[in-house]
């Protein structure tokens, strides 16, 4: 299991990620963190362009599933249910439990899934430790509180470096 921070590509918002480009890279299962990466914490139900985006995917083809740390199980279940998707809570990323878990219920390899999500001690982490795609997204409102501000300015290098290696690859 590789240790390593640094995402496999980099986005601005969830919505970037489009079928066209899971299909280039063989994926068929996406897995996701919740808060700060489709939603902000404090949004309790999930709005149209989220709705939208996860039903351009089913029609493409790709699975997709919530893996959460959320120590809220009615968030995330009443977020899922809503949402219409499953999730895989209580994860423990960066943990690769919670994928692998994830990744068995929904019949699927690590070849063919990748981990969306906001932060490289958690979702990134995990992602890499599994050997599957690392997908980052900027979080969704901002850093908003001290801790949150510290922490995205500890990622900046590691995105940069991500960047750096996709303007290569071309």
């Amino acid at each position: 299991m590789p240790f390593s921070l640094v995402p496999d590509r980099v986005f601005d918002r969830y919505a970037d990620i489009t079928p066209d480009y899971l299909a280039e890279q063989g994926i068929t299962l996406l897995l996701s963190d919740l808060d700060f990466t489709l939603a902000t914490k404090k949004t309790p139900r999930p709005d149209q362009p989220l709705r939208d985006w996860i039903s351009d995917l089913a029609a493409h083809g790709i699975g997709f599933m919530i893996v959460s740390n959320n120590r809220s199980g009615r968030r995330v279940t009443e977020f899922c249910a809503d949402l219409g998707v499953p999730y895989q809570g209580h994860a423990g990323k960066p943990s690769t439990r919670g994928l692998e878990a994830a990744m068995a219920r929904a019949g699927a390899d690590r070849a063919h899934t990748a981990m969306l999500g906001d932060k490289l001690l958690t979702d990134m982490l995990a992602a890499n430790r599994a050997g599957i795609l690392a997908l980052m997204v900027e979080p969704v409102g901002g850093a908003v509180t001290a801790w949150q501000k510290v922490l995205h300015t500890l990622q900046v290098p590691f995105k940069a470096t991500c960047r750096r290696r996709t303007a290569k690859i071309g």
